[in-house]
């Protein structure tokens, strides 16, 4: 453990990454003892795997019976100090490296970062941008903005629609939201569905969306209308959040951004992401990396630190895997939807390959079903079940 613990003092660190390794070095005192009981057999040579070895060391390996309760706090620091640190490692990478590089991180480590769910969110997301938000479906109006909901059925929404920095802590947009889609929609406009964005767009943008908070007593901020923005023009917009922009602001070596600080978002994030090299020479050489293209914006969202338990932590994967109810308890606790929501679920899910034509004819039946509350993946598993 000692070795490992050292080993970055004769890596050649960067001003960045040795204050980075001197702060983790500071937490990681407090529990030195209990670090030293941890074999350790992998020694990277470089300071993201010796990041990720010793988060491995402080999650998985370490003696949390012999921790004091007083060290618990330590621990959960430390943690997240090697978190962010992978985060910015990686992030860093965008400065340098090349488009296919680029493509070629996202493909091998594509189980990882959960890319195909991101993918799909991405792709449904442009299925419905160009309809109104006053027009969509409370479930599409809550995925565009990135809040799930027990109403998300994971036959048509497969995705965690809070991907993508969703906003599901800000519940002040939502309900602003709900009460003027009209009015965030209007705002939405000024951003063009095609072409060129500039910043007289951005601006226009700007100003509308700091006038939906008129007369509330929360103030506007950045997180939900990068997520707006992004959901938009994915290829231009880059959605932050505040618990994730300082380690983007450090790896593309800008000061960090304040939450309400629009002209610096456009300036520092927008533009500075828009001239990496990466970026500017983004092609699609195939469908993959085409879809990559549409959404290269996107992409730094993929380069902070995922859990290896990521997957079991999407809100899809928890819905899809949600324990069946009983019949008595669904009918008592199901949330009821309108016909035209029941209708869209439906819809969307009998597209799907492979559902049989008989199974298609019960359209009718199958809304009336997923109407009061039943999920459109256990309505339809029972008409194939019944109708075969």
């Amino acid at each position: 453990m000692k070795k490992l613990l050292i080993s970055p003092s004769k890596m050649a660190l960067a001003e960045q990454e040795s204050q980075i390794y001197q702060n983790i070095l500071k937490q990681a005192a407090d529990i030195s003892l209990n670090l030293m009981a941890v074999k350790v057999e992998h020694h990277p040579e470089d300071f993201l795997g010796w990041a990720y070895e010793l988060l491995d060391v402080t999650t998985e390996r370490l003696n949390f019976d012999l921790l004091e309760p007083t060290q618990l706090p330590t621990v959960k620091k430390l943690q997240t100090q090697l978190k962010d640190a992978i985060s910015f490692l990686q992030l860093k990478t965008l400065r340098i490296a090349p488009w296919p590089v680029i493509c070629a991180y996202l493909e091998q480590n594509k189980e990882r970062v959960l890319l195909d769910e991101h993918l799909s969110l991405a792709e449904h997301i442009a299925s419905i941008k160009s309809t109104p938000l006053q027009e969509m479906s409370k479930e599409d109006r809550l995925a565009f903005i990135g809040k799930h909901t027990a109403a998300h059925d994971p036959a048509v929404y497969r995705f965690d629609v809070e991907f993508f920095a969703g906003i599901k802590n800000n519940k002040a947009f939502a309900q602003i939201l709900d009460d003027q889609p009209q009015a965030v929609e209007a705002a939405l406009a000024h951003i063009p569905l095609t072409d060129e964005v500039n910043l007289e767009h951005y601006q226009a943008f700007v100003l509308a969306y700091l006038q939906l908070f008129t007369g509330s007593d929360d103030k506007p901020t950045l997180a939900p209308a990068t997520r707006l923005l992004a959901m938009r023009r994915p290829d231009v917009f880059t959605p932050i959040t505040n618990a994730k922009s300082d380690a983007l602001c450090a790896a593309l070596n800008i000061a960090k951004l304040n939450n309400r600080d629009f002209e610096r978002y456009w300036q520092d994030i927008v533009c500075t992401l828009a001239r990496q090299p990466w970026f500017a020479m983004a092609q699609g050489d195939s469908e993959q990396e085409q879809r990559l293209v549409d959404i290269k914006a996107l992409l730094p969202c993929l380069f902070y630190y995922f859990d290896k338990n990521a997957m079991e932590q999407s809100n899809y994967f928890k819905l899809l895997h949600k324990p069946k109810a009983s019949p008595a308890s669904t009918n008592s606790t199901a949330r009821k939807r309108t016909k035209e929501s029941a209708a869209m679920l439906v819809d969307r899910a009998l597209a799907e390959e492979g559902i049989p034509e008989h199974i298609r004819a019960k359209r009718d039946s199958i809304i009336s079903e997923v109407e009061k509350g039943r999920s459109v993946a256990d309505t339809i598993s029972l008409m194939r079940a019944i109708f075969g």
